[in-house]
């Protein structure tokens, strides 16, 4: 295989974009958990819909304990200029989750036209633990 095609599909394990995310959601695929990096009071004004909060300050064995180990995690923040996503993926990564990076944010999953949430509770029925 070409090392620039190598480079390409390898990068693809680590980012996904919020279309894929959304289309996901949409077609009900279920290998992936949704989980916002951003502050609880981020999370509380605006959120992919069933996204956790789980901000990346307060990941550690105890507050990821209930997250699916099978699932990867699709970790977001607010978008270009904010790095809470990377910071997140890495931590879920070094407490063995799967994990990737959902490129853009919040900011690119609005300009895409995509619906958020609003409020501190998520519709998601998985409990993080990080209350």
């Amino acid at each position: 295989m070409p090392a620039a095609l190598a480079f390409f599909y390898n990068k693809l394990c680590f980012e996904s974009d919020p279309s894929d995310v959304f289309n996901d959601l949409q077609d009900g695929v279920e290998d992936f958990v949704v989980i916002d990096a951003r502050s609880r009071e981020s999370f509380a004004l605006e959120h992919v819909p069933g996204a956790l909060n789980l901000p990346h300050k307060e990941m550690n064995l105890e507050t990821t304990a209930l997250l699916p180990r099978e699932k990867i995690m699709v970790v977001y923040c607010d978008g270009i200029g904010c790095n809470a996503s990377t910071k997140g993926a890495a931590k879920l990564v070094s407490l063995g989750f799967k994990a990737k990076e959902m490129m853009g944010g919040l900011d690119w999953w609005k300009r895409d036209g995509y619906p958020v949430e609003s409020g501190p509770e998520s519709t998601n029925p998985i409990a993080c633990g990080c209350e």
